[in-house]
């Protein structure tokens, strides 16, 4: 139930983008009031959005000028056409949307602002299958074509000798699955062989039966990967820095009670997932799924440089610098503030 509640949802919230798309950049009615769009997932892996709105530490730090639009997106890939469509000016994103957006407008469109999250993706597989060699002429599903765990999967899979291509074909079948609800169904009924998926999707389908063959933590240098970022447009940086600030303020607070208050912060975003999509995660599926993750402000930098290098060698994307993407230094100000580490880029 939970899971078609999830499809509904996304669906239901995709509506709400294109109908409030048209007045979403302009200030609002009164003087000095604007609109902030902001985009995110229905997963775990954006746990500093949700437990930010439940909480209401964007709308305490956002002021009373300033009027919070949100809209629930099923794939990253989809905020990257939200966002240089301009039906979005601040996102919580991928690793690869936020590259791909980047490209996509020569560097003009957004600017990652924060990280926000680090872990929580892994390669579930259908029990018996336990190495790669094995996925030979089988079926993976990924969230979309060129998102951060379609090309991580790719990659992987590559290094092992095994090929694929973006129309499903090659040694090892990938097939985009959306919203990754589907992919856990799809796991369930035998559709498929296994899935490299986001929390909590990766931990459902261990539930259904699966083996985590891959966790992708193990990849990375000290287990350490970016997952999600916080992007904000250019133009909506220039225009209005002070309601970017007050942003920042909220993604930072978030964080600091997710680190203080786990437990409490797991169950503040259980209910706002409650709230956006009629149901939340069952409590073994929340519980384990989090063990996967890690909350930081810290992009993690250089995992972003890897990411594009990993989706060019896929063939899923054209060589691309990536100097200038960051603009760090508001949230280096107010970590300064705070006496936290600072971040680089």
């Amino acid at each position: 139930m939970r899971k078609g509640l999830l499809a509904a949802g996304v669906a239901a919230v995709a509506v709400l983008a294109a109908g409030c798309s048209s007045s979403a950049a302009s200030p609002g009615g009164g003087s000095g009031d604007v609109v902030l769009r902001l985009g995110f997932l229905a997963n775990i892996t954006h746990e500093p959005a949700l437990v930010g709105l439940e909480k209401g530490f964007f709308a305490k730090n956002l002021g009373k000028h300033v009027t919070l639009k949100t809209t629930v997106f099923s794939s990253g890939t989809e905020e990257t056409t939200a966002l240089l469509a301009g039906q979005l000016d601040a996102a919580y994103v991928g690793p690869n949307p936020a590259i791909n957006a980047w490209q996509k407008s020569n560097g003009t469109a957004i600017k990652i602002i924060s990280g926000a999250a680090s872990g929580g993706a892994s390669l579930v597989v259908k029990d018996g299958i336990t190495s790669a060699t094995q996925l030979k002429g089988k079926s993976l599903a990924t969230p979309s074509l060129g998102n951060t765990q379609d090309v991580a999967a790719r990659y992987w899979l590559k290094q092992h000798g095994l090929t694929t291509t973006p129309t499903g074909g090659g040694d090892v079948a990938i097939k985009p699955v959306k919203p990754n609800s589907a992919a856990v169904l799809e796991f369930k009924s035998g559709q498929i062989n296994g899935g490299w998926e986001p929390e909590p999707y990766a931990t459902e389908m261990v539930l259904d039966g699966g083996t985590r063959l891959v966790n992708e933590a193990s990849l990375w240098p000290g287990g350490k990967f970016v997952t999600t970022n916080l992007v904000v447009t250019q133009s909506f940086l220039k225009d209005h820095p002070s309601v970017v600030n007050g942003l920042l303020k909220g993604q930072v607070q978030a964080n600091d009670y997710i680190n203080a208050n786990g437990s409490a912060a797991a169950q503040a975003a259980n209910a706002e997932l409650t709230t956006l999509l009629g149901k939340g995660l069952p409590a073994n599926v929340l519980t384990q799924s989090l063990t996967y993750l890690t909350f930081t402000n810290d992009p993690i930098a250089s995992s972003l440089g890897t990411d594009a290098k990993n989706a060019v060698a896929v063939g899923l994307l054209k060589p691309v610098s990536l100097n200038g993407i960051y603009d760090l230094g508001p949230l280096n100000k107010l970590l300064k503030a705070a006496g936290d580490p600072q971040v680089s880029p």
